[in-house]
């Protein structure tokens, strides 16, 4: 499981899209219950661990000024909770070499506490189980535990309770990256605004989309994309409302806010869309960059 070399320790780690993100009612504890499709997609992040005097934090790639340096970056903690289980000084250099979208809704600093965590069980050779390694992840916060699982997964509780779930083929995906980020607490507390004196649904899985993803039936996915908390991404950023449209004029099957947003995502039949749906958004005002990738993708790997 690890790749260790005179370099350390690097750990290839993947984004994700929800297919599906149906959202219950706050609960007492302020999160709410989910029920979260995962695909993970072909967007990585590296990170690499090597020893150091002192836990620190480094960053490049697109967007790498966004990134927090401090222990609040996820990639810090899950040193620290590692260390502190098997009694370890987490003195340990961790630089993240960043190509996920940064506050786009899709895991980008989870995925780096899920490739951290497990770049330092190899680099201090702790020999973890997988079970405390998920453990560990779902301390972390509600999306570790996919980064570190990685190809399709059902989200149960606030998202952090995993059922894998099958894939029948390759499904291919534009996303269209935003100006600025989106705070997923902020969306949270407007989905809250919005859904107040309304009954809200218990959570469950859609079983038409389970079986377009079982089948590995492009179209009946896009038939059955759907996230909860889209209405208030979209409250706080009305003008991804117009970027989804854009995708849709270019010949996106389907089109919807990745997780909490601002990154939309394009569900297309092949590279080929792909490649002309990426081209048309990159030219609409409200995007900055956009990115193709295929899904399902592997989960955390150590890499040599």
């Amino acid at each position: 499981m690890s790749a260790t070399g005179s370099a350390g320790v690097t750990v290839r780690v993947p984004a994700k899209v929800n297919v599906q993100l149906a959202v219950g009612a706050a609960r007492a504890d302020g999160f709410h219950d989910l029920a979260n499709v995962f695909l993970a997609v072909s967007l990585y992040d590296r990170v690499t661990a090597t020893p150091a005097a002192e836990l620190r934090v480094t960053c490049a790639g697109p967007d790498a000024d966004q990134v927090p340096l401090d222990r609040t970056n996820l990639a810090a903690r899950a040193a620290e909770l590692l260390g502190a289980r098997h009694g370890i000084e987490p003195r340990v250099h961790l630089h993240i070499d960043k190509a996920i979208p940064v506050a786009g809704g899709m895991a980008g600093g989870s995925a780096d506490g899920a490739a951290a965590l497990l770049a330092c069980d190899a680099l201090w050779g702790t020999g973890a189980s997988r079970e405390e390694l998920l453990d560990i992840c779902a301390e972390l916060g509600s999306d570790v535990p996919f980064s570190l699982v990685g190809g399709a997964a059902l989200g149960t509780g606030r998202g952090e309770l995993l059922t894998p779930l099958e894939t029948g083929g390759t499904f291919h995906w534009v996303f269209a990256m935003a100006h600025g980020g989106l705070s997923t607490p902020a969306v949270f507390r407007e989905f809250d605004r919005l859904a107040e004196g309304r009954d809200i649904p218990v959570p469950a899985a859609s079983q038409d989309l389970l079986d377009a993803l079982a089948k590995g039936d492009t179209e009946g996915l896009a038939a059955a994309l759907v996230n909860d908390l889209q209405p208030a991404a979209l409250s706080l950023r009305p003008e991804l409302a117009d970027t989804l449209a854009a995708g849709r004029a270019a010949g996106a099957l389907a089109a919807l806010v990745s997780g909490s947003g601002p990154t939309t995502a394009f569900l297309v039949p092949d590279a080929d869309s792909a490649a002309r749906v990426a081209a048309a958004l990159a030219a609409a005002p409200t995007v900055r960059t956009t990115r193709t990738a295929t899904s399902p993708a592997p989960g955390a790997t150590a890499v040599a």
